[in-house]
């Protein structure tokens, strides 16, 4: 770990979903154990550990919207209630995480001579345009996600430094040009005590499973079609919740009848560990928004291997034959071949092992705060970042 004086950070992030709290406190969590961290955010819920962990300054109790234009005003609103914020603060470090499109307090920073660091979560552009395509015709929410993407470029433009979880998911955002000052190896962590092997992988009967919400943009109804294809001493198991449980429990009533298919319904995050350890292998639908989804993670720490599509920062820790498996092809019939391919690899067991070893070497707590703490140490000084990723120690 490297020893240096290291300034206070002042984590700002946009409007704070339920799924998206975890990802807030893990950084706190990192931050906080080399650093004084606080948090500027919007609509964080009252049960929220977070309120009990960290100081937060919270700017509003509204959501994002439901209307285009309520968005757009609640944006700006929000990034003027930032920098009234950040002028009263006297972090020397101010961290936009996932909030990388908020250029009037980026700017502002700057400004007040703070050091910016972005953060993105995920392709926001893209992902608005995802959105917005279901409520205005086609060619506006292009435009509108093209503005969104001219303000996040002009926050990378001005930010002093660029943090994203691999050197995968910096090149599919797009951010080569940034090489001078980005730092591509801050991926979260995975609590490595709690997501451990319980059942021995060689003791796990041939359940498949997928974790997550039950929702079109999770590839629901491919899934759902692949778990017909599986032979019958193979159980594909659903496990979570969402708007198509409803019409998956319909369209496979049979299979679920014949006790090839399951649905969990809701898991507590406590549970989740136990559901993990069931299951010889995870499929995943990685969707091009993320970053770096956890679950993926929490699986290998788990033992369990994953079988997920390669975008952002996927291919970075799921390694095709080595920790995981890649889903380059999403046709139903090539997809359920390969499950039953995995299934019956003599390699199996051994992958299960690699990507436990690999999330215990370097995505555990204390593997983070030594990642952080370099980086952080850097940007303090005021160190450009190699021009190499490599050379920063890719993960």
């Amino acid at each position: 770990m490297v020893e240096a004086e290291i300034d206070d950070v002042l984590v700002v992030t946009h409007p704070l979903a339920p799924a998206s709290e975890s990802h807030v406190a893990a950084l706190l969590d990192i931050i906080g154990a080399i650093t004084s961290v606080a948090l500027v955010t919007t609509n964080l819920s009252e049960e929220s550990s977070i309120r009990d962990d960290f100081e937060v300054l919270e700017i509003s109790r509204e959501g994002v919207g439901d209307s285009i234009l309520v968005a757009a005003v609640r944006f700006v609103l929000n990034q003027l209630r930032m920098c009234r914020t950040i002028a009263r603060r006297d972090e020397e470090i101010v961290l936009f995480f996932g909030a990388t499109s908020y250029l009037l307090p980026i700017a502002f920073s700057r400004l007040l001579g703070r050091t910016v660091v972005l953060e993105p979560r995920g392709d926001v552009p893209l992902t608005l345009r995802l959105q917005w395509e279901q409520k205005v015709p086609a060619p506006i929410a292009r435009a509108l996600a093209g503005a969104v993407w001219v303000l996040e470029h002009a926050g990378y433009r001005l930010s002093d430094a660029i943090v994203t979880y691999t050197p995968s998911m910096a090149e599919e955002l797009g951010l080569d040009g940034y090489q001078h000052k980005l730092y591509p190896n801050g991926a979260r962590y995975v609590d490595t005590e709690t997501f451990d092997v319980e059942t021995p992988f060689e003791e796990r009967e041939k359940v498949v499973g997928f974790l997550g919400r039950l929702d079109e943009e999770k590839g629901i109804r491919t899934l759902a079609s692949v778990a017909k294809e599986l032979p019958d001493d193979v159980t594909f198991r659903f496990i979570g919740d969402g708007d198509l449980r409803s019409w998956l429990e319909r369209e496979l009533a049979e299979e679920i009848e014949a006790g090839m298919v399951e649905i969990t319904g809701w898991v507590d995050h406590d549970e989740v560990p136990k559901q993990l350890n069931d299951l010889r292998l995870l499929v995943l639908f990685s969707e091009p928004t993320e970053g770096l989804p956890t679950v993926i993670m929490e699986s290998m720490a788990c033992g369990t291997p994953v079988y997920a599509t390669p975008v952002s920062g996927v291919p970075d820790i799921v390694r095709e034959g080595k920790t995981g498996y890649l889903l380059t092809e999403t046709d139903v019939d090539t997809m359920a071949s390969r499950i039953e391919s995995v299934l019956a690899s003599e390699e199996l067991t051994e992958i299960s092992g690699r990507g436990r070893s690999e999330v215990e070497i370097e995505y555990s707590r204390a593997a983070a705060i030594d990642r952080y703490t370099t980086i952080l140490a850097a940007i303090t000084r005021s160190e450009a970042a190699p021009s190499n990723p490599d050379a920063q120690g890719r993960v």
